[in-house]
């Protein structure tokens, strides 16, 4: 979803004129606050939200049960690089088994409120078709290793 800067306050303006940004949000049913120190968020109604979580769940069932049949999963598999273009770079195996693991992510989303988990799992093929694309990342990427290649720096 594109946001304007109309759809858009400060955080600094919700503090200030909390009543009137509560206002705009309920008119334009979801208004993004920017925060210069922080994570920007939503100030959206909850029955707006009850409706896209709704959209999220019945869209993961659809996809559940379609992957439970052959022509249906073959139809989602087909679908793949026309969502995804980079998924050339995987083989056959690779795409079924992102697939399989996209859906079950975003049941998990629609089911167990684990919003990141789809995230997670397109960030990680993505990832990985980037290497294969890459004939030289990707030599290095399964060239076997050994020994200990010391502590790892975790960055947040």
């Amino acid at each position: 979803m594109t946001i304007s800067h109309a759809d858009a306050v400060t955080f600094s303006d919700l503090s200030r004129n909390p009543r009137s940004v509560a206002e705009r949000a309920a008119r334009l049913g979801r208004l993004r606050v920017t925060h210069r120190d922080a994570p920007d968020f939503y100030l959206t109604a909850a029955d707006r939200e009850d409706q896209r979580d709704e959209a999220l769940t019945t869209t993961s069932r659809l996809f559940l049960a379609l992957m439970r049949h052959d022509a249906g999963a073959r139809s989602v598999l087909l679908a793949m690089p026309d969502v995804f273009p980079w998924v050339r770079h995987l083989s056959t195996e690779e795409v079924r088994a992102f697939t399989v693991e996209l859906v079950d992510a975003l049941s998990d989303a629609a089911e167990l409120s684990l919003d990141a988990s789809a995230h997670e799992v397109i960030a990680g093929w993505r990832a990985t078709a980037r290497i294969k694309a890459d004939p030289e990342q990707h030599a290095d990427a399964i060239r076997p290793t050994s020994g200990d290649f010391g502590p790892v720096e975790v960055t947040p």
